[in-house]
């Protein structure tokens, strides 16, 4: 199975070494802006010591800043453009309401923003079967009419590659979360986004997203 691993450098304190993190995805992407990455990593840095500094550590707790860049670096490996990119770095900043899409407009323009829109909206809608617990369960009939609408909603294929790429982190990172948990993100991303990716046609990401899955359901 080949999987694309994060490579996150980190300083003595343990912070992220963002210049070796920066040298690395653009290493992987000459074609990518390394000024508009590094603009777009200050900002969702600087967002998440604000929250931790006024109010509780984030709702899904570990680091925001760094899940945005595990995003991006799939997203690099896959070779998606600059906007897809800093829209993924930053996604999380506005799924949990510590920037509004209107702010991301303004600093980053409309492409981004609109990226993002799209896929806080597949969230809402894979989401959408049983909202208290966001987890999918019901009939395969359920299940597939889930998957048409997740496609035919995504008019920006981009949407759905960085949703793919959340939902790989998202599973890679459920190992040290409680078990009904594990459960709830290994049904989802085994019956919606392993037969996304595969109608994609991106292989690693489909076979690993079923490993991970499959081995917690």
């Amino acid at each position: 199975m080949v999987q694309v691993r994060a490579h996150q450098p980190v300083n003595d304190d343990g912070s992220i070494n963002l210049e070796a993190w920066l040298d690395h995805v653009t290493r992987v992407d000459p074609a990518l802006d390394r000024k508009a990455l590094q603009e777009a990593c200050e900002f969702a840095r600087d967002l998440e010591q604000q929250a931790n500094t006024t109010q509780h550590h984030w709702s899904e707790g570990g680091s925001t800043f760094r899940a945005g860049l595990d995003i991006a670096e799939i997203l690099a490996d896959l070779k998606l453009d600059q906007d897809s990119l800093v829209a993924a770095i930053i996604y999380r900043g506005v799924r949990e309401g510590k920037i509004t899409l209107a702010a991301v407009h303004q600093r980053f323009g409309p492409v981004v923003a609109k990226l993002i829109e799209g896929v806080l909206r597949m969230a809402a809608i894979s989401a959408s079967i049983n909202p208290r617990e966001s987890v999918v369960v019901g009939s395969q009939t359920q299940v597939e009419n889930l998957r048409k609408m997740l496609v035919a909603m995504v008019d920006d294929v981009r949407v759905a590659l960085i949703k793919l790429a959340e939902r790989t982190c998202a599973i890679r990172a459920v190992k040290e979360a409680d078990e009904e948990k594990r459960q709830r993100v290994a049904r989802e991303v085994f019956d919606i986004y392993a037969p996304l990716a595969h109608r994609l046609g991106i292989g690693h990401i489909k076979w690993e997203l079923e490993d991970l899955s499959f081995r917690y359901l």
